[in-house]
């Protein structure tokens, strides 16, 4: 599993799926709301997080299709498929390479980007904590719909249109704890524990989902 971390961690780093074209997304997405909403700095203050979140889950997609795909294309995927590695831990440390390479650079942006937002400090700090649990969660449910969309040769689509809807239960909770971080009447300890609930949940189940939507795909 560390050989195979560090193999798809390298791929990534230096290839197209690296960090860099999430970011530059997620600073799109940032920077053209507030033209949609207009110069009211209270109300990007108030909704600050909530764009953060759905910045950030819309550049987490823009790399789930490079999950499985590229390894079905030059036959890497079948001697995954018979090596005495269980497939669930190799889909976990392909999506572990993944979450270090694609989603932990828009953890650390996402301090600095709330600041074009007028984001106060205490809840830029909760948004950063809520990504970093939250966004293993969403690499997690993509691996399911990478797997499904692998044997389709145009399935990047199919893989954002399978996974968003799955997501949305992430989404929830992890914008709920960043307003209670920042809110006196709304919790920040209760959705915090279910975000991190998701997410140790998505890790005992979509490693395994993903595996068998692999063996039907490869059948």
């Amino acid at each position: 599993m560390g050989a195979l971390f560090r193999r798809d961690l390298r791929l990534l780093l230096t290839g197209s799926g690296g960090g860099a074209t999430g970011i530059l997304f997620f600073l799109a997405v940032v920077a053209t709301i507030p033209f949609g909403v207009g110069p009211d700095l209270a109300l990007l203050s108030r909704i600050g997080p909530a764009i953060l979140w759905i910045g950030a889950l819309l550049s987490a997609l823009l790399s789930l299709d490079r999950l499985f795909q590229p390894d079905r294309e030059d036959g890497t995927l079948d001697l995954y498929l018979m090596g005495e590695l269980p497939l669930p831990l190799v889909v976990l440390a392909k999506c572990a390479a993944l979450w270090c390479a694609s989603c932990l650079p828009l953890v650390a942006a996402s301090p600095l980007l709330g600041l074009l937002l007028a984001v106060e400090p205490p809840a830029l700090l909760a948004s950063a904590l809520t990504l970093l649990v939250g966004t293993p969660a969403i690499v997690l449910i993509g691996a399911v719909g990478a797997a499904v969309a692998s044997a389709l040769p145009r399935g990047g689509v199919l893989v954002s249109v399978l996974t968003l809807p799955l997501c949305v239960p992430v989404l929830i909770f992890g914008v709920s704890a960043t307003f209670g971080a920042v809110d006196a009447v709304a919790p920040f300890r209760a959705p915090f524990l279910i975000l991190c609930a998701l997410t140790l949940l998505y890790g005992a189940i979509g490693p395994i989902a993903a595996s068998a939507a692999l063996r039907a795909a490869n059948d």
